[in-house]
């Protein structure tokens, strides 16, 4: 912005402009154009570039510029235009400019002359040039190469294709015909393959990849051509300005007058295959008078001829001729041709109409019985059969048998004007087919060395409306693309390479994304297309909605609402896709993309032609069906889709081009209206894009882009170097220009014969050089500083040489002595080398002892037998080497004894393994024996096991049978019971009535008594009788019970024999009032004999745990039990008051432990052992398990899922509980036993926990005692007794036991 130097910014017609930078935006420059002074634009910054100080300046190589961008390139292409130099050079592509006329001198034989064997860049760029280097690159590397021409409608591909074949065979042909037909065949193929269209008068409808085959002598022996993707389409329908396929109008305007007659040829505008589009022909002045008024159309003799200097129809027809003729057909076979065209044309003017039948089919109309009739007899057909089968469609069904039947399904018009479409595509096809294969013949050959093959194919295409021809063909470009990437960056490579730069690999984006949408299997465009074919019912619509769903998020691919175009915007979502190309998004349009994809007659059609009664038809479509599977009559379920064909086209096409060598020419096209001298900046500078040049540069910018020769720099700046410098050699003179300037090594590479640049670094070298004098002459300085540092260098080098030169004569004559030393070991190796082989060997041997030792160690028998025979084994190998080194001995003898060691050593082997295998027998015996035995008594303890369980059933259904009888007795007691009750409440009732009775007789008898008392102590009078009564009564009545264990078995149980009815009433009431549930029997009279509520609790224990009185025992255990009762109801009210200590039990219970001047009773005396009487009793008592699930009331809140639920088992010694466990999943057991651990213990008895009841609750003693036993509990059981802190229990008494 400062140097005021103009750039290049993008310009909507031009492509680029020239301007200077006024401002700078944050991501866009503002622009001022050099034309339109004082007016501004602005323009973003990645398509601001700089430009060359010398616009008007071009160079046969882009390469060779300072500024490599798309700008420089469009202007160098620009500036060559205009002075007819259409070709030019990006590295070794050739981009080649139309330019719509002849330019003189061009394509002369003496041009021809003069670039053959000559290098690329000697020479100004031409198609020659690139065409003598494929040549040149065959013959030296002895490899097939391809030239791959491409570029949009109307660039001038076929022209250049055809120069190509010109040159090679002009300058390395034979002579002989076959050059000549290789040329001719170009007319032939164009007639029928060329049409006119919008962008091109002579536009090629189908690739071609044509093949000049080379012998051992590098000479022309043949040719091959292979044709891609016909445009059929084109045959039924064109838009207004084109036209149809060449050879159409052709041959209405050049037809003899009797081939029109026999072929009932007119005026184009009198088919319908012809009338839709343009009907005029190509003529010249001269020309268009020869042809007669009756051929002419209404527009061609309204408007006039066609006009294009390389096209005129009436000319082009009778070279077309000749052309059939050089390449060999006959008059036959170009009559053959002709008609078949003549019938696809009266095909096309058959027309039909609704039958007024109730079939719903059609019926052609009657002014096309002359045109149907026409048809039959050009294409050999029944009239009447090809009238049915025009408007009917066979069909087969399965379910007939092997051939099945035959149904006839009536067309509607619709369908009929399709099936005439494809009848006449199809044969229009094969027609083209055969006129390939038969150029093909024409120039056969025997052998073929190497070939060079030069590909035609249409370049990327984006119009308005693109369709499923536009979709194949930038299918083609992209793949096209790639290999173009790939093999231009080989070659950038192998010149880096070839200069000895060492540069690391350039690399470049890859568009394989791409390629994989359209080709890959099951989720690409073509394969769902394929499958949307064999649907019953396809539709364009499903298609596009597959591709989007297949497809969603997928980055190539989006919606047509998203264009950025308006008229592809209006595009519904499900009839067209964008695809991201690699030169732009194209939106296609599916309609007909199902149709176009399926080229298959239907069974009628292809029956019908395939039967026809001329041969020539015949032979069409036999060699066409001969050529696929058989099984493609099968229906559309494995037909071959035009798209699939095209893409195994293409990946053959790409394998050949991929074994080739490979040059690029990139044909542009300069201006829509195809005219000379007019150059349309931004439409070429968008084909530039689109044939990947513009990548081409971007590839380079990371290489060495710019190049110079040496001399061409020392011819540049010679003039401003003294001549003391202008005297070296031009390689010298760089390299001390370039270290004078001290520029970055990194920024430039010498090669072998020029320097390589980086991207802009040979302009800022060239601003160096052009600075000012003062500069220049420091530079100068500096360059014979350089020099003379230079020269004292080479000076330092060749002392450093001479002395390099000693120390390598010095090795040398070390190296000498060394290869004495080895011959003289080897002569000596020589003369020794059977005694150290045969050493060796028996070395070898003595190794193997190891192996026989540890055999020896691992028999049982006959070791010391065996270690002898080892011993003497080993001494005979010892004595071998001693011999072998003491004495010299020939091969042959020490291979005799070596052999006969070997022979010991395998025999004495041999007889050891079979003994260690009969020892492995044995053993093997042995413990087959001992499984024997392990299985008998596994079936034993399984039979035991057996006969367990089923004892534990049986005791198990005895254990319910008995609760369910206990339960009954139970009930039973109970009503009984709940009887006596209400029968003793009905008595005492009656009692107390007559109490209340007697009460009112004794009250009134003691006032009347104490009346008499004061009476009779007035008089002094008593009554004895009544007075010791009275006495009696309170004395008995006073009288406390037993508060000792002593004083109760003295003093019995009270008497009531002494009482009064009315004390005996007293206490027989308070008795009843003590609960509503009488108490049993024995317990009672038990409770009434002994007064227990005063004992102490050690009182209590020690009573339990010593007295051998039956009942007092039972009354002890009954007292203890109550107490756990209410010690547990008092806890559970205190618990949450005391919350530092919990307290065991209340202290009435508990107090005997902690009064200090009392030792407790195990301090004082030792518990006594166990009295018979006590332990046969507790021996007899009935013994009960019991197992039930149980939650702690801790965690009944914080686990609602039950995972803490743990298991409760109890043992019970009559009523009272003995041994009681709880198992939680996550804690230890806890055991407990009687005595130890009371106050923890469960304090109901069995009767009251209600256990008996409760089903499934008991089990089997077996089952408590495993689960005891695996919990410690006989070791816990076992120091409680040694402790003597366990009560007497059945448990006690049976460990006791077990352990005596």
């Amino acid at each position: 912005m400062e140097d005021g130097k103009p750039v290049w910014a993008p310009h909507p017609t031009d492509g680029f402009q020239l301007g200077t930078i006024v401002d700078i935006g944050a991501d866009s420059l503002t622009i001022e154009p050099l034309k339109q002074r004082g007016k501004t634009f602005l323009a973003p910054i990645n398509q601001v570039f700089s430009a060359e100080d010398d616009v008007n300046k071009h160079v046969e190589d882009n390469c060779s510029l300072m500024y490599l961008n798309e700008a420089t390139l469009l202007n160098n292409v620009r500036v060559r235009y205009s002075k007819d130099k259409i070709y030019t050079f990006v590295a070794n592509i050739l981009i080649a400019v139309n330019p719509y006329y002849d330019i003189p001198k061009l394509y002369t034989p003496e041009t021809i002359k003069q670039y053959q064997g000559r290098s690329l860049g000697t020479l100004p760029p031409h198609v020659y040039a690139i065409a003598d280097k494929a040549y040149r690159d065959m013959r030296v590397l002895k490899m097939s190469q391809s030239i791959i021409v491409s570029g949009e409608s109307g660039a001038g591909k076929t022209e250049n294709t055809k120069f190509v074949l010109r040159y090679l065979t002009t300058s390395y042909g034979t002579g002989q015909d076959i050059d000549e037909r290789i040329v001719e065949a170009n007319p032939l193929l164009e007639a029928f393959g060329n049409a006119k269209t919008v962008r091109n008068n002579n536009s090629s409808r189908f690739g071609k990849f044509v093949e000049i085959h080379f012998n051992e002598k590098n000479a022309v022996v043949g040719g091959f051509v292979s044709h891609y993707l016909l445009e059929k389409s084109r045959i039924c329908t064109q838009s207004s300005e084109e036209r149809n396929y060449h050879i159409f109008y052709r041959l209405c305007a050049g037809a003899s007058e009797d081939i029109r007659q026999k072929f009932h040829l007119s005026s184009p505008d009198t088919f319908r295959y012809l009338n839709r589009g343009c009907t005029r022909f190509f003529a010249s002045k001269d020309t268009d008078k020869q042809i007669l008024q009756n051929r002419k159309s209404p527009e061609h003799m309204k408007s006039g001829p066609l006009k294009d200097p390389l096209l005129d129809d009436q000319g082009d027809f009778n070279r077309m001729s000749v052309a059939m003729k050089k390449i060999g057909l006959n008059d036959t076979e170009k009559l053959d041709l002709f008609r078949v065209v003549a019938g696809v044309l009266h095909l096309g003017n058959v027309d039909f109409e609704e039958a007024g039948s109730t079939s719903g089919g059609c019926t052609i109309k009657n002014q096309s019985s002359q045109t149907l009739e026409h048809c039959a007899e050009l294409l050999g057909l029944d009239e009447e059969d090809l009238r049915v089968s025009l408007t009917t469609r066979v069909m087969l069904t399965t379910a007939g048998g092997a051939k099945g039947t035959v149904i006839k399904v009536p067309l509607k018009v619709e369908q009929a004007n399709n099936a005439r479409d494809a009848l006449a595509k199809a044969v229009y096809s094969r027609l083209f087919d055969h006129v390939v294969t038969r150029v093909n013949q024409c120039f056969p050959f025997d052998s073929s060395a190497n070939f060079i093959g030069v590909l035609d194919i249409a370049g990327f295409e984006y119009f308005e409306h693109n369709s499923f021809e536009q979709f194949c063909i930038n299918y083609c470009n992209e793949k096209l693309q790639q290999f173009f990437n790939e093999r231009i960056l080989k070659e950038e490579q192998e010149l880096y390479q070839r200069e000895g730069l060492g540069v690391n690999e350039v690399h470049y984006v890859d568009n394989q994304d791409c390629i994989d949408l359209v080709e890959a299997k099951l989720v690409g465009i073509l394969d769902i297309l394929d499958e949307e074919n064999r649907l019953p019912q396809p539709s364009d619509q499903h298609f596009t909605e597959t591709v989007h769903n297949k497809h969603k998020g997928h980055f190539r691919l989006t919606v047509p609402r998203k264009s950025k175009l308006a008229v592809h915007r209006n595009v519904r979502d499900d009839e067209g896709f964008i695809v991201r190309h690699f030169a732009g998004a194209v939106c296609y349009e599916t309609t007909k993309f199902v149709e176009k994809n399926n080229d298959a007659l239907h069974m009628s059609l292809e029956c019908l032609v395939s039967e026809s009664k001329d041969r020539f038809i015949r032979e069409l479509f036999d060699n066409s069906n001969n050529s696929k599977d058989v099984k493609q009559k099968a229906g559309k379920l494995s037909f071959i889709s035009v798209g699939n064909k095209f893409k195994t086209q293409l990946n053959i096409l790409l394998e050949k081009l991929r074994s080739t060598g490979s040059s690029f020419i990139r044909c542009i096209k300069p201006n829509l209206k195809m005219v000379s001298h007019q150059f349309e900046g931004a439409q070429i500078l968008s084909q530039l894009q689109c044939s990947g040049m513009v990548s081409v540069l971007d590839l380079m910018q990371g290489g060495f882009p710019s190049r110079a020769p040496f001399h061409e720099l020392y011819n540049m700046y010679q003039k401003y170097m003294p001549p003391k410098l202008t005297r070296l050699d031009p390689r010298l003179f760089c390299k001390a220009l370039f270290k004078a300037l001290g520029l970055n090594e990194n920024d430039y590479k010498f090669g072998l014969t020029r320097v390589f640049f980086r991207p802009g670094k040979f302009a800022e070298f060239d601003q160096i050089m052009k600075s000012d004098p003062d500069h220049l002459a420091e530079l100068v300085k500096k360059v014979n500083k350089w020099l003379i540092h230079s020269r004292w260098k080479k000076v330092q080098w060749c002392s450093l040489s001479v002395i390099k030169l000693k120390y390598k004569m010095l090795y040398r004559a070390t190296a000498c002595i060394k290869m004495q030393k080895t011959v003289r070991m080897w002569l000596c190796r020589k003369k020794h080398k059977p005694r150290i082989d045969g050493l060796v060997k028996v070395r070898n041997l003595k190794k193997r002892m190891d192996r026989f030792n540890e055999v020896v160690t691992g028999l049982k028998e006959g070791k010391q037998e065996m270690s002898k025979q080892v011993q003497e084994l080993d001494a005979s190998i010892d004595a071998l080497m001693f011999k072998i080194k003491g004495t010299i001995m020939s091969r042959i003898d020490i291979d005799h004894e070596y052999q006969g060691l070997v022979t010991r050593s395998e025999q004495l082997l041999t007889s050891m393994q079979n003994k260690k295998k009969e020892e492995e027998e044995r053993e093997r015996l042995k413990r087959i024996q001992e499984e024997m035995e392990r299985e008998k008594s596994r079936r034993a303890e399984e039979e035991q096991r057996r006969k367990q369980e089923e004892e534990d059933r049986r005791l198990k259904v005895e254990m319910e049978q008995k609760r369910k009888q206990d339960e009954e007795e139970r009930k039973k007691r109970e009503e009984e019971e709940k009887r006596i009750q209400m029968e003793m409440e009905q008595q005492l009732e009656a009692e107390r009535e007559e109490e209340a009775g007697r009460q009112a007789v004794l009250e009134q008898e003691r006032r009347d008594r104490e009346l008499a008392m004061r009476i009779a102590q007035s008089e002094a009078e008593l009554i004895p009788e009544e007075v010791q009564n009275d006495a009696g009564l309170r004395s008995n009545g006073t009288s406390g019970l037993p508060s000792s264990p002593e004083r109760a078995a003295a003093d019995g149980t009270p008497e009531f024999k002494n009482l009064t009815m009315e004390e005996m009433a007293k206490e027989m009431t308070e008795l009843l009032s003590r609960g509503p549930v009488v108490q049993a029997t024995k317990a009672a009279a038990g409770t009434k004999k002994y007064e227990l509520s005063k004992w102490k609790y050690a009182e209590l224990r020690d009573a339990i745990n010593t007295s051998c009185d039956i009942e007092l025992l039972a009354a002890c255990r009954e007292e203890f039990h109550r107490r756990l009762k209410v010690y547990h109801a008092w806890k559970s009210r205190n618990k949450k008051r005391n919350t530092e200590t919990e307290q065991r039990a209340p202290k009435s219970v508990t107090d005997y432990d902690h009064a200090p001047p009392v030792k407790t009773a195990s301090q004082q005396n030792p518990a006594p052992p166990i009295p018979a009487r006590q332990h046969e009793v507790a021996m007899n008592r009935q013994q009960r398990y019991f197992r039930i699930p149980f939650i702690r009331p801790g965690d009944q809140y914080k686990d609602p899922q039950n995972k803490k639920k743990g298991w409760w088992y109890a043992h019970f010694d009559g009523p009272w509980i003995a041994r009681q466990m709880e198992l939680h999943p996550d804690k230890h057991p806890i055991l407990l036993v009687a005595g130890k651990d009371d106050m923890e213990m469960c304090e109901l008895s069995l009767e009251e926990t209600g256990l008996t009841r409760k089903r499934g609750a008991e089990i089997l003693p077996r089952q408590f005692e495993e689960i005891w036993e695996r919990c410690g509990g006989v070791q816990y059981l076992r120091s409680a007794i040694e402790s003597r802190q366990a009560r007497p229990t059945y448990a006690t008494a049976m460990l006791q036991s077990m352990l005596k």
